[in-house]
């Protein structure tokens, strides 16, 4: 017995040392953090509750599962039926408060949408799109209209606009009205409508400004041409934005007018277009005056070989601008050409002319600098007017008339292109934008094609083009 008590002594004893020197060697390592929380913030209560009906509330308060806080709630919440004063909204926690100003109308479902405003405190989750809901009425109106904004000159999408409702379908609402509802496009053009109300409304779009109302022709705007009917069937529409007229360009200017007592400048200037003294074979030569001209005499410029023979077939011609000299010639490979540019054969608005006769001398470029195309379009209705616009930062570079589903071009150009497709109602070859007014015209539309098309010099470029 008393074997048995010493031997049990000496077995705790032996495990009281090594649990002693198993703690004295093993690394102690703090508990784990847990993953990143990676989930928006939940909404477990509001008063009143969401979706409630037959309520006049003046102060709503949205409770959810953990800390919150708020971020551009004023641009990103969209209260509908518009209202003429900004709820305020606050946080406090877990909770977020909405104080009305205005009195609610009755028999009406209204809807706040906070976009992106809400996020979690922690980890800046942001809860997306979050909206709550509510009726003045015995019911919630659940009407919906959707669609999609493109720009009609280039056919890409602007997010920065909104789609308008008005109950009031007069023509002058948009001049001077609130608008009933309105919604934010997302980056693919985008918008969607919930919680309408039944009826009748005009369809606008512009730009998410303070007024909300078309008090500038320079603005993009779009308009539905007829009223939309909410009735609960699926209604999609596209709408194509236009300025009625272009805003000028911050900085542009006109082409300075000369005169004969000008003291910073006592003689005319011009550039070239040429490209490290090489002239495109595809292009025009443009001599490019500073000032206006006020006389030009095409028959006095001289346009020669590499020996000052004089060559026949060549154009000149002035802009409209009076700017530009253009001449044109049915250019070849690596030639030598020669312009002699007499002093009194030009003369801009003050009288003032060369200070001496000029002479220009360039070479063409190699054909190998260019590649061959040939375009294949899938899906062309040629009854539209098709016209291929190709497009390099921003600016069309060549418009070309669609009489069929395939273009060949030996030579062109080596360079990445945006495609797009006029269809051009009046074939007059350029986009025509709209007009809202007494006159009401839709603008001429604009595909783009989302693959630019790569030209790659001295290479047969074929490529099929679908949309």
């Amino acid at each position: 017995m008393k074997q048995n008590i010493e031997r049990k002594g000496l077995i705790v004893v032996s495990l009281l040392m090594n649990i002693f020197l198993f703690s004295s060697c093993a690394n102690i390592i703090p508990p784990s953090g847990g993953d990143r929380d990676s989930l928006p913030p939940v909404l477990i209560g509001a008063l009143p509750k969401d979706s409630a009906v037959n309520v006049f509330p003046k102060l709503i308060t949205l409770t959810f599962d953990e800390f919150v806080s708020l971020q551009d709630v004023n641009s990103n919440l969209i209260v509908s039926p518009t209202l003429k004063n900004i709820p305020t909204v606050d946080n406090k926690l877990r909770n977020v408060t909405i104080k009305f100003k205005d009195s609610l109308e009755a028999n009406t479902t209204y809807s706040l949408n906070f976009g992106n405003s809400i996020k979690d405190v922690n980890e800046g989750n942001i809860l997306k799109e979050f909206r709550y809901v509510f009726s003045t009425g015995n019911t919630i109106d659940d009407f919906t209209y959707s669609g999609k904004v493109l720009l009609a000159e280039k056919g890409s999408v602007d997010s920065t606009l909104i789609v308008i409702l008005h109950n009031n379908t007069s023509d002058t609402a948009i001049f001077k009205n609130r608008p009933r509802y309105y919604s934010k496009i997302n980056g693919k053009g985008n918008f969607e409508f919930k919680n309408l109300s039944g009826g009748y409304y005009s369809v606008y779009v512009l730009p998410n400004d303070f007024s909300k109302m078309y008090d500038d022709s320079t603005k993009l705007f779009a308009f539905k041409s007829t009223p939309l009917l909410v009735n609960g069937s699926n209604v999609i529409d596209t709408l194509y934005a236009f300025e009625a007229f272009k805003r000028k360009a911050v900085g542009a200017s006109k082409p300075i007018a000369n005169t004969a007592n000008s003291k910073t400048e006592n003689r005319l200037r011009y550039t070239t277009n040429l490209d490290n003294g090489s002239q495109d074979l595809l292009s025009p030569l443009e001599l490019r005056f500073l000032r206006p001209l006020k006389s030009m005499d095409s028959s006095k410029i001289l346009f020669a070989d590499s020996n000052y023979i004089s060559l026949k077939g060549a154009s000149i011609s002035l802009d409209t601008s009076k700017t530009i000299v253009s001449i044109h010639y049915p250019w070849k490979e690596q030639t030598q050409f020669r312009i002699i540019l007499p002093k009194d054969a030009v003369t801009d608005t003050g009288g003032m002319g060369l200070s001496k006769s000029d002479t220009l001398r360039f070479a063409t470029k190699k054909e190998t600098e260019y590649g061959s195309i040939r375009l294949r379009f899938s899906n062309l209705n040629l009854r539209s007017n098709p016209v291929l616009q190709l497009v390099q930062s921003d600016k069309i570079v060549e418009s070309i008339p669609l009489k069929s589903t395939e273009l060949v071009r030996k030579l062109y150009r080596a360079g990445s292109y945006d495609l797009r497709i006029l269809y051009d109602t009046n074939q007059n070859g350029v986009w025509d934008t709209g007009i809202y007014g007494k006159i009401k015209r839709q603008p001429e539309t604009v595909q783009l094609i989302s693959k630019p098309l790569v030209v790659r010099g001295n290479w047969d470029n074929e490529v099929n083009i679908s949309w």
